[in-house]
């Protein structure tokens, strides 16, 4: 009987041991994606304000950052 009793308080201090423990083999954190490049910046021609060029509204050398600075045209 005492035996039964110490295989089960030495079960339940490996158990608690090895939940305490740092695995070994820790799955790393997958790499952060590459931070994007950087993009030139176009002054509206109605406005001022500098929007990247990926978003800027072109009408021929003139950029605008909306719809409705494009359809004023520049300032």
């Amino acid at each position: 009987m005492k035996y039964l009793v110490l295989l089960v308080v030495l079960a339940i201090a490996i158990g608690i041991w090895r939940s305490r423990r740092v695995p070994d083999a820790t799955p790393s954190k997958p790499p952060a994606p590459p931070l994007a490049l950087p993009q030139n910046m176009l002054a509206c021609a109605h406005c001022g304000i500098h929007i990247p060029q990926a978003e800027a509204l072109m009408v021929g050398s003139n950029a605008y950052c909306c719809a409705e600075h494009r359809h004023l045209g520049p300032a």
